[in-house]
């Protein structure tokens, strides 16, 4: 299966996913690596990989945010992408993209879902004094932070935790939790029933 990775900064759980491919640990190809951002570190960890395709587009030099979408789906398109995978990724996805590859986009959110929704979920679990948070992989549809889930892991909130130690701890599941969920949705381990993801096999 033809992969493609979208990222908008740093990059880290796109190096997960670059490992992962390097130890057959994932069952697919990285076919794209894209960014909205021109700066983003993610675009030189793509081209340092090897990655086939690695673009930018500006949504500055599009006049709406569906014909930004637009671009984006004909590039990934173009290269048989099968699969996308955004990793810090700080665009909503218009019902263009979603219709483009329904139930074939997986993000990944630095908290329990349903809890702590947005941008800022780390720092919210902190200041809403939750004793636990975590990781969740979920499908994208046209709502943010809503898609079906399809896999989770806990992180516990150490009373001395400040943003920094809970971000390094959750970063490190996310790493270890994403590359193996990508790997099982490559290989039809997962059936989705309205909001309801199983493992099958």
């Amino acid at each position: 299966m033809n992969i493609a990775v979208l990222a908008s900064g740093n990059g880290s759980n796109l190096q997960a996913i670059i490992a992962a491919l390097k130890a057959k640990k994932i069952k697919a190809t990285l076919k794209v690596v894209f960014s909205d951002k021109a700066d983003a570190y993610a675009l030189t960890r793509a081209e340092k990989a090897g990655v086939p395709v690695v673009a930018h587009l500006s949504a500055k030099d599009f006049s709406s945010r569906e014909a930004f979408d637009a671009a984006v789906v004909a590039l990934l398109k173009k290269e048989k992408v099968e699969l996308v995978v955004l990793a810090g990724y700080m665009r909503i996805l218009s019902p263009v993209f979603i219709k483009a590859f329904a139930d074939r986009i997986l993000n990944i959110h630095p908290a329990l879902l349903p809890a702590f929704k947005g941008a800022h979920a780390i720092a919210d679990a902190l200041h809403y004094g939750a004793k636990i948070t975590g990781v969740t992989v979920h499908l994208v549809d046209e709502e943010v932070d809503h898609g079906p889930i399809v896999a989770q892991a806990a992180v516990l909130i150490k009373p001395n935790d400040t943003f920094e130690t809970l971000s390094s701890r959750i970063h490190k599941v996310e790493h270890e939790l994403y590359p193996k969920t990508i790997d099982a949705f490559v290989r039809g381990k997962f059936k989705v029933v309205g909001r309801v993801v199983t493992k099958v096999g």
